[in-house]
């Protein structure tokens, strides 16, 4: 299901704008298509990352996934939304050794992608808590080179090539392994990146003989515009059921299987509503600067990534206009050059789709502009799930200083 433009403008004239709208049928749908196409053996962890509003996080739970978390504070949100510490995995990057250890005593997964912390963590509490390690594949992979995180630059995980150091952490501290991961990327169009990336934790995983579990991460493709490819995702199913069998059959051991999906679950259900404040005609183009910019959705400028537009406001039968659409910022804030949107009038709303993911989650308060509000869809009744700011919210936590 996507949200209608009666819906959408009625929302906005209710809220205002800009205003962020995530249907969470749209979530449950992305969710079943997950369990339908993996067998039982395979866990899914949604990458909160991606959207972390406390209802969402509520949301994810009431329908039965677990949490996939990259902070202290995404697995405090986790717990207080209600999942178990069992149910919540931490995959942190470059984080003081102390946020591990307050993380450990929360009893959650840990997963750990760097040399140095594996040893503190083994000197300290030996085989007492297992652990999942990270591992770097160095496979380039995904959409866009911020957003490929296992090839051989990359700071995640430790590296594939490093496997005799991290056994001999492991031989010398007592530490239990209990679960090997990879994750290559986001938005990876190639099924045999997944094959390669169990491959070499399989070739691995014989020197760990109390790994349970191999976590591949994810980075399953969704569209963004008409004809964009997809993850066909019947299709990993069956080739990652295919290598786990045939390992199974030759070695007679069995894993459980773990994905971290964020993006596939909440981009689609997602969408941000922004008012077309002045259509401005220059000699190079026609420009829709609308009531937003960077500071409320950053992907188009930080990755380059397409947002489908549309005009929720315009008549059915209103003619395309070919428009670049910027922000309100001072700076250069393109949301889309040259694209053919319905004849947009100043007033009109504008859409940006597939706004789920990654939208307000790297939202600011930039140029002292408020955040808009979040409206959650559920049950086809809308509920505001974060107020808009307002101006006391831009010196929230500010000292003003009696020196002048």
């Amino acid at each position: 299901m996507s949200l209608n433009n009666e819906l959408l403008r009625s929302l906005a004239n209710q809220f205002g704008s800009p205003l962020y709208v995530y249907d969470t049928e749209t979530i449950e749908n992305q969710y079943k298509k997950l369990t339908k196409a993996f067998n039982e053996n395979t866990k899914f962890f949604y990458a909160c990352k991606a959207l972390s509003n406390i209802n969402i996080l509520k949301f994810m739970h009431k329908i039965g996934i677990n949490l996939d978390c990259v902070s202290i504070n995404e697995v405090k949100l986790g717990l207080k939304a209600g999942f178990a510490p069992e149910q919540i995995i931490f995959t942190p990057n470059s984080v003081d050794f102390s946020e591990i250890e307050a993380v450990k005593d929360l009893g959650v997964h840990i997963n750990i992608d760097n040399i140095s912390i594996l040893e503190q963590f083994g000197s300290k509490f030996g085989n007492t808590y297992p652990v999942c390690i990270r591992i770097n594949p160095h496979i380039m992979a995904g959409g866009n080179m911020k957003i490929s995180t296992g090839h051989i630059d990359s700071k995640f995980g430790i590296s594939i090539h490093q496997i005799r150091h991290i056994l001999r952490v492991v031989n010398t501290t007592g530490l239990v392994v209990n679960g090997l991961h990879m994750h290559t990327g986001s938005e990876i169009k190639d099924i045999d990146v997944f094959i390669r990336s169990i491959d070499l934790l399989l070739d691995i995983v014989h020197d760990f003989p109390d790994v349970k579990v191999l976590d591949l991460g994810s980075g399953f493709k969704v569209p963004y515009q008409d004809g964009d490819y997809t993850t066909d995702l019947d299709l990993l199913a069956s080739r990652v059921d295919e290598s786990f069998k045939r390992f199974a059959a030759e070695h007679n051991r069995s894993f459980e299987v773990w994905f971290e999906p964020g993006k596939f679950l909440v981009s689609e259900s997602g969408y941000l509503v922004v008012k077309a404040n002045v259509i401005k005609q220059t000699t190079a183009a026609t420009f829709v600067g609308v009531n937003s910019g960077f500071n409320h959705l950053i992907r188009p400028m930080f990755y380059d990534s397409y947002h489908k537009i549309t005009n929720i406001s315009a008549p059915e039968n209103a003619a395309e206009r070919i428009y670049t659409v910027v922000g309100n910022l001072c700076e250069t804030d393109t949301f889309a050059w040259d694209r053919k949107i319905s004849e947009v009038r100043e007033g009109d709303y504008l859409v940006f789709h597939n706004a789920g993911a990654y939208g307000f989650e790297m939202s600011s308060s930039f140029n002292s502009r408020f955040r808009p509000a979040e409206v959650m869809v559920y049950n086809n009744q809308a509920h505001l799930i974060r107020e808009r700011e307002k101006f006391d919210d831009l010196l929230y936590k500010q000292v003003e200083c009696d020196l002048f």
